[in-house]
């Protein structure tokens, strides 16, 4: 399977004329040949590759790397892959701009003389945009786990509590389930904190009645979740309700509408527009979603701005809101795999309004 991903590069070496491609970026060479190591590189030519590593990574190499020949490398890596460019007459490689620091790519081509150096930008990226049965299972069991984890810990939500408590208890379940760990920094904002999209779990203690949204996600085999809910702690106000009753809405008119061939700026439209129609379209400022996989936020992006298309294969959350300030906010998010003909949802905590 791993092989197979590398078909992806083809296009690269015949619209570039590349020799070969290097890249550095861990979550492309995990997806390429599968070490999950903190420091290597992979050199991919159209007939054979070479996994790069220095001493310290060379049994764990063994044991994960397919399909690459490795490379011990000494103090210097650059030194390593300047010998392969010599003895198999790699006179045009392709790198990772993207993901390239100016340093880097000035010892690069110091180390390289002779050798063309092509950027290839964030399409490079792109191999990964849509994923393969091998992936969608990773990421179906990874959702699962922390859509789990969260129904354990619901009851743990209460007057008196405070946030950074629920995304701890949060956390720990998601590791006891067997996570890796937390896909990012736990958001857990109530009351007027709901306001903010990225409120990250403070030390505000939670009151009775007032909403609560939780956005959260595990990390398993590098592959990540993202998921949102938003409860009330207590008896909810009307206005509340109210909006949580309109984000649910329009985040089931994006999914009932997602499928492959529609535009992902037209799918934004669709629960956008029904949020301004109520008359809160200058309370959902941010884009309803994004691509996740081996990052937990890849292409492509769900946005007024977006060009790209959603294609069978790719992977991609839900996620419409409403943030006031001074009062709070809502956001209802799930993660779903796009099919010929609509979408599957990955994703599976209870999306309706919860009175705790």
């Amino acid at each position: 399977m791993l092989k197979n991903r590398r078909i992806h590069l083809q296009r690269f070496f015949e619209e570039y004329s590349l020799a070969a491609v290097l890249f550095t970026d861990l979550r492309n060479i995990r997806y390429l040949c599968g070490f999950s190591g903190s420091e290597g590189a992979l050199l991919v030519s159209p007939e054979r590759s070479w996994f790069l590593c220095d001493s310290r990574y060379t049994a764990q190499a063994s044991e994960e790397v397919h399909d690459a020949e490795i490379r011990e490398c000494g103090a210097v890596r650059i030194d390593t892959i300047a010998e392969l460019a010599r003895e198999y007459h790699l006179d045009r490689v392709g790198f990772e701009a993207a993901h390239t620091t100016v340093s880097a790519f000035r010892r690069m081509s110091e180390k390289l003389p002779g050798i063309e150096l092509v950027e290839l930008g964030t399409s490079l990226d792109e191999i990964r945009i849509r994923k393969d049965r091998d992936e969608v299972e990773q990421l179906t069991l990874v959702a699962a786990l922390a859509s789990r984890s969260l129904t354990a810990v619901l009851g743990s939500i209460r007057p008196g509590v405070r946030e950074a408590d629920i995304a701890l208890e949060l956390e720990l379940e998601m590791r006891r389930r067997g996570a890796d760990g937390t896909a990012f920094d736990f958001i857990v904002a109530s009351g007027v904190r709901g306001a903010m999209p990225h409120g990250r779990a403070s030390d505000k203690i939670i009151q009775a009645g007032e909403l609560v949204t939780i956005d959260f996600g595990a990390l398993k085999d590098g592959y990540h979740s993202d998921e949102t809910v938003t409860v009330a702690c207590g008896e909810p106000g009307t206005r509340a309700r109210e909006i949580h009753a309109i984000v649910r809405t329009a985040h089931d008119m994006a999914i009932d509408a997602a499928r492959s061939g529609i535009s992902c700026k037209d799918l934004d439209e669709v629960a956008r527009a029904y949020i301004r129609g109520k008359g809160f379209g200058d309370y959902f400022g941010h884009g309803l979603g994004h691509g996740l996989g081996l990052e937990i936020h890849e292409m492509p992006t769900l946005s007024p701005r977006s060009v790209a298309v959603l294609e069978e294969g790719m992977v991609v959350t839900i996620e419409p809101g409403i943030y006031i300030p001074g009062f709070g906010g809502v956001r209802i998010e799930d993660t779903v795999v796009v099919t010929g003909n609509g979408c599957h949802v990955l994703t599976s905590a209870d999306k309706q309004l919860l009175v705790l």
